[in-house]
Parts: C-alpha cells; structure tokens; sequence
C-alpha cells in the first residue's frame, strides 16, 4: 500500500509539474508582433468623391470581360471597351503613367518617380471576370451585369473579383494626380486580362519588366482580407498573404480493352481508374503546423481565448488537437497541407460501351515546402501496381516563395490594413492562385490583399451568385489603394 501511495503522490507531482510549465508557457508566450503602426510614416488620404467611385464600379461592371474556358469564345472587344473607359474615367491618372498595351490585351502602366536609385512598386488587379454559372441567373437579385447600386452597394460579376480592386486602384491613383502628387519611387500598375484563364497578361507583363531590367521593391495584388468573423479570434483580423499554394492538375489515365458492356473484363478501364483514385485520395499529405498558414494562427492566438493561447504556446504537447481543430473545416485543413481533389472525369460517351480509356483530373494546391515533384512522386507510390498512366495537365507550378514580414512593404501594408490599429493583422497563406506568383522573377516580397472587411461566408460569393461590393467596403479600398501609393512612393 505504501508503494502504491508513493506512486501516486509521483503521477500527482508530475501532472502538478506539467500543468506548471503549461500555465507558465501559455502566461509567458509571446506571439510574433505583425507590425507597431506608429513606426510607420502613413500618408493622409486626398478627397475621394465616393458616390462617383460606385458609379464608376458600376459602369466597370457592365463591361463584359468574361474569360472562358475556350479564350475562342471571349468577346475580346469588351477588353478594348474597357480600355477605352480606363482612359476616359481616369484622365489625371492617363495623364501622369505612361499606358502599355501588350498584344495580349494586358496592361501595364508606369507611373515614374523622381528618384531612380529607389526600385519601384508594383500594384496588380486584373481586367477578366469568370462566367455566370448557367441555369443560374434567375437566381441574382440583381442582374449580374447590370452594375446595380442597391441595398448599400454595387452588384454584379466583378464587383469584389476584381473590378472592385482596378477601379479602387485607379480611383486612388486619380486623386493623387488630380492632387499633384509626385512620386519619388516609381509606381507601375499590372492588370492581366486573363487571371481567371491561365495569367498568360500577368506572364508576359512580367517578361516585359525582366526585360528591362526591373526589380520592384515589393508586389501587390488580391489574395486575401479583413475578416469579421476570423476562426481563430471570433472577432475582426486582417490576414496578408505571404505566398501561395502551387497548382497542378493530374490527369490518371487507366488504358484498357474496351468493348461491349454485356461481356466485361476482370478488370475494366473504369475500375482500375477509381481504385487508382481511391489509393491516391486515401493517402492524403500530412497536416503540418509550420508556414504561412501556421505563422498566421500563432500571430492571431493573441487576440484568441486562453485555451487558444496555451494550444499555440504549448504544441509540442498539444499540436495534434491543435492541427485537428484548425483542419475541422475544409478551408482550415487547405491552410495546413497540400490538398487533393478528384474534379473531372471521362469514360464512355454510352452506357453499354467499355471504353478503351478511362480518366480523371485531379486538382493539386501544394503547401509551401513540398513540390510538384513530391506530389508526383506520392501519385506513382500510391498507384503503384495499378495500369495507369499519370501526366500533368499543363504546367505544374510550385508554391511561391515565402515573403518577408520585416520588410517596409509590409510594414506599409500592414499598417494601413490595421485600420488605424484597429484590426490585428496577421500573415496567411493564399490557398487559390493569383496573377502575382508570375511576379517571383522581379520581386522577393510579394503580398497578397484586398482591403475589404467582410464575414467569412460573404466571401463564398465571390465566383458564385450574388456577387457585390458594399459600398462601404468599396470606400475603404480607394482609401486604402491611394494612401499606399502616397505612403510607399511619396
């Protein structure tokens, strides 16, 4: 009895002195700073008629620069037509950049600086929309290309993703020209006219920079936001991303016999092509608590409960319920690892007919750290020993770099995304792909946002129904956009 007493008051001892160095770890953590605001030189804002401004966002709107899957089927006069409006909405703004057409239809538009030893910024919203779902129209408030102004904002394809953003921009820019604004560092504006469709405006724009030599102090393009409802604070943050994942789609190609349905093989085309697909969705990457999206949560634990703070302080005793609890919804597990989605399929064009082949695409967003060679390389061991043959469709591109979150750039960014301290701000990592990762070649940092504050599912509009930017959202960003060119550039 004795010793069943000492080895109590032991295990009592040890939890004793566990929860200790969890209490003293949680009390003593630190999270990492995002920025102290009043170290950073933030210009005012000029006067911005904000009714124009929506009028204008309206009138964007209504232009149809619809990437489709078949570049065929755009209506590439809506481009010139948007050029046009650029030109004659924004006269100040034409007056003080030079405005490079590229054949693609792309723009680039340099506003030079005073002093050229200073490397330039570079600031990116793009001219395409994607379509409208068909069979859903009737399901708008709003008729998605009528640039509505109701209900305290603009409606329609391309409010938010990303007319929203080119005509904030432009907005900022024209009153800072209208207002004799010179800038010191050179600014230069890159809108690609398919980011919805492959980047090829954002490629070749970058070429074009590579060509003559550039190298931009930092770049900045949509991404991410404010957000009202962030999970891991219950209130307002504002996430930067600092890189994003990389994208590649695999094509898994079981050959087979084909023939008539009535007399099938052991095995079909079909079904080795879905146990080909099982292994592969079954061996799913690891959840990894380091990165960008990891760098976000610890940022963010600050603002968050007790208990998030000790999960954050103490991983090396909690980092499996941690991973678990981020990875509980879909968007939080993408923050975390590389995913995998099966989104395509071919078999036979008849139901009585085996098919001499039989596909699947399956949609890779790869986690910094890990490359499309890693994610080859898992599809081959997972699929190993089945009849199938796997192929890139297109290009596999890699994750971006990571970019800094010391340099003045972000200081910037950061400073004016805080809201005037108001908002805690916290780096994150962009599970979609952005026009910017075609930027790397001319630029270490590259940050990704877009200065709106919304609720988290107001985000699911954006590609979906009902897309509109409020118009105080719309106020915000042309504040946003102009006092960072000031700032940066001034």
């Amino acid at each position: 009895m004795k010793l069943i007493g000492k080895i109590a008051l032991g295990a009592v001892a040890i939890v004793a002195l566990l929860a200790a160095v969890v209490v003293f770890r949680t009390l003593t953590f630190k999270p990492p700073a995002s920025v102290d605001i009043g170290t950073v030189r933030l210009a005012p804002a000029p006067a911005i008629d904000q009714a124009l401004a929506a009028q204008h966002l309206s009138q964007a709107v209504q232009i149809r620069t619809v990437s489709n899957q078949n570049k065929a089927d755009n209506q590439w006069a809506e481009w010139d037509r948007l050029h046009a409006w650029l030109a004659a909405t924004y006269p100040a703004a034409h007056a003080a950049m030079t405005r490079e057409i590229l054949p693609n239809k792309a723009l680039v538009y340099t506003w030079t600086g005073s002093d050229p030893a200073l490397k330039p910024i570079v600031l990116m919203a793009h001219q395409d929309v994607v379509p409208i779902t068909p069979g859903t129209e009737k399901d708008w408030k709003h008729d998605p290309f009528g640039g509505e102004i109701a209900e305290g904002a603009v409606w329609g394809r391309g409010s938010i993703d990303d007319k929203g953003s080119l005509v904030a921009l432009f907005e900022g820019v024209e009153a800072l020209a209208k207002a004799g604004f010179k800038p010191k560092r050179t600014v230069i504006v890159v809108s690609g006219q398919d980011e919805e469709a492959g980047g090829t405006g954002a490629q070749a724009a970058a070429a074009l920079l590579k060509s003559r030599g550039a190298q931009a102090e930092w770049v900045l393009d949509e991404g991410s936001a404010a957000i009202n409802d962030h999970p891991i604070t219950g209130k307002p943050a504002a996430v930067i991303g600092i890189a994003e994942k990389g994208y590649a789609t695999l094509i898994v190609t079981a050959p087979a016999k084909g023939g008539h349905s009535s007399a099938p093989p052991k095995d079909t085309g079909v079904g080795t092509l879905a146990k080909a697909i099982t292994a592969i969705t079954d061996k799913q990457f690891p959840l990894r608590l380091d990165g960008p999206g990891a760098q976000m949560i610890s940022t963010l634990s600050a603002q968050g409960s007790f208990v998030t703070r000790m999960a954050i302080a103490n991983q090396w005793l909690f980092g499996p319920m941690l991973k678990d609890k981020v990875a509980a919804t879909p968007a939080g597990a993408a923050l975390l690892h590389t995913t995998i989605a099966p989104t395509m399929l071919k078999g036979s064009p008849k139901e009585n007919v085996l098919p001499q082949d039989a596909a699947a695409w399956i949609n890779y967003r790869i986690a910094p750290g890990q490359t499309t060679d890693d994610v080859m390389a898992a599809a081959r061991t997972a699929t190993n020993g089945l009849n199938v043959q796997l192929k890139w469709a297109g290009a596999a591109i890699n994750p971006s770099p990571v970019s800094s979150t010391s340099s003045e750039g972000w200081k910037v960014i950061a400073a004016l995304a805080s809201d005037g301290g108001r908002l805690p701000v916290a780096p994150g990592l962009v599970a979609a792909g952005t026009d910017s990762r075609y930027m790397t070649p001319i630029a270490r940092d590259i940050y990704r946002y877009q200065p709106i504050l919304a609720n988290l599912d107001t985000f699911g509009m954006i590609h979906g129904t009902n897309e509109h930017m409020s118009l105080e959202n719309l106020a915000r960003m042309t504040t946003f956009y102009a006092r960072l060119v000031a700032s940066a550039a001034g």
